[in-house]
């Protein structure tokens, strides 16, 4: 089970009036959508100093917290997947994930960067339905930075944005 939270962001969260999060991996990717309707995706994670991975990807639902089933996969199977399943540009991100004072982690995402489309958004990942309701960015510092929560809007996932910009 996913539970997570996002919000639209106006880039990554630095600056005199937020508070100092320590930086903990950044990752290039690219993505791209089988499905929208279950979300069935690749994704190849380029660890910024380190490996790339390539994943497949099911997700069920949309919104709070739902299914999602993740499993490696080889280089090869990605690229036939890309290219003869997709054979559509994928979707580039630039991750970066900064811990939390309570443990928990923010992923700040730029999506398409370059691109007339690019848009920026995070994320933060709970144990629990519970936690996800409770957590209150005002207690970190980053009320001003998460104040637009996206979570259970339609429209608002990447898969959406597959839709309207890889037609």
């Amino acid at each position: 089970m996913e539970i997570e939270r996002k919000w639209m962001v106006n880039g990554w969260p630095e600056g005199e009036n937020l508070p100092a999060l320590p930086l903990k991996e950044e990752f290039a990717m690219r993505q791209g959508y089988i499905s929208v309707r279950p979300t069935v995706r690749i994704r190849e994670e380029a660890l910024k100093g380190g490996e790339t991975a390539y994943i497949l990807c099911f997700k069920s639902g949309s919104g709070l917290a739902r299914e999602e089933i993740e499993r490696p996969i080889d280089k090869e199977l990605f690229d036939e997947l890309e290219t003869k399943i997709i054979g559509k540009p994928l979707i580039g991100k630039i991750r970066r994930s900064y811990a939390l004072p309570d443990g928990l982690v923010l992923e700040v995402n730029h999506v398409d960067e370059g691109q007339p489309t690019a848009f920026w958004y995070a994320e933060v990942e709970y144990p629990t339905v519970d936690a996800a309701h409770s957590w209150k960015p005002e207690a970190f510092g980053l009320a001003d930075y998460l104040n637009d929560d996206v979570t259970d809007q339609p429209g608002q996932s990447m898969g959406a944005y597959w839709e309207q910009t890889r037609k």
